[in-house]
C-alpha cells in the first residue's frame, strides 16, 4: 500500500472535459497523475463509485464547501479519483457542479487503485474491483498525508480532516 513519503503512481487518469481549452477536447482526456502533480499541492480523494449515497451526499459535497479554504491553505488543485469511466466521471461533476474546483478523475480500469494498494473489492454486490475511500495531500507528487478508512466508514477522508492537514504542513513550511 502507498504511504507517506511514497511518489504517486505513474499512471494514466482520464478526465470529461466540458469545453475545449487548455491544450483539451471536449469529451475524455488523458491525465498523467505525475505530471499533472509536478510542482502543485493536491488534495486527493478517492471513492468507491460515482453517484453512490455516501460518496455524493457527503464526500464531494464537504471539499466543495471546503474549497476557498483549501486554496487559502496552500492547495493547488483538488482531485477525486473513483473507479468508474470517465462519461460516469464527467456526469457526476455536472452533478455536483464540480467545476473549476473539483476535477473528477476517472480511474476506469482500476489501474491507479490498483498501483497504490489501495482496492475495494466490492464483486459481492456487483461492483467488481474498486477504490477505497481515502484522502491524502500530496506535494509535488509525493505523498504528504494519508486517511484510508475503515470498511463501510466516512471518518477520516473527509474535507475537515484534509483542511487541518493542509494547515498544518502550510504553518510548518512557513
Amino acid at each position: 500500500m502507498i504511504q507517506v513519503g511514497d511518489a504517486l503512481p505513474d499512471v494514466t487518469l482520464m478526465e470529461y472535459c466540458e469545453t475545449e481549452g487548455n491544450g483539451c477536447s471536449v469529451g475524455p482526456n488523458p491525465v498523467s497523475v505525475r505530471a499533472a502533480a509536478a510542482g502543485k499541492t493536491i488534495a486527493l480523494f478517492a471513492v468507491p463509485g460515482a453517484f453512490t449515497p455516501t460518496c455524493s451526499a457527503q464526500h464531494v459535497p464537504g471539499y466543495l464547501r471546503r474549497y476557498a479554504e483549501l486554496r487559502a491553505a496552500g492547495v493547488d488543485e483538488i482531485w477525486c479519483v473513483s473507479v468508474n469511466d470517465a462519461f460516469v466521471m464527467g456526469a457526476w461533476a455536472r452533478d455536483q457542479g464540480t467545476a473549476g474546483k473539483v476535477r473528477m478523475l476517472a480511474d476506469g480500469s482500476a489501474e491507479f487503485a490498483r498501483a497504490t494498494g489501495l482496492t475495494l473489492d466490492l464483486t459481492a454486490r456487483g461492483l467488481g474491483l474498486r477504490s477505497n475511500r481515502y484522502s491524502m495531500l500530496v506535494k509535488d507528487g509525493v505523498v504528504r498525508t494519508l486517511n484510508v478508512e475503515a470498511p463501510g466508514k466516512f471518518e477520516v477522508s473527509d474535507a475537515d480532516t484534509l483542511l487541518a492537514q493542509a494547515r498544518e504542513l502550510a504553518a510548518a513550511a512557513a
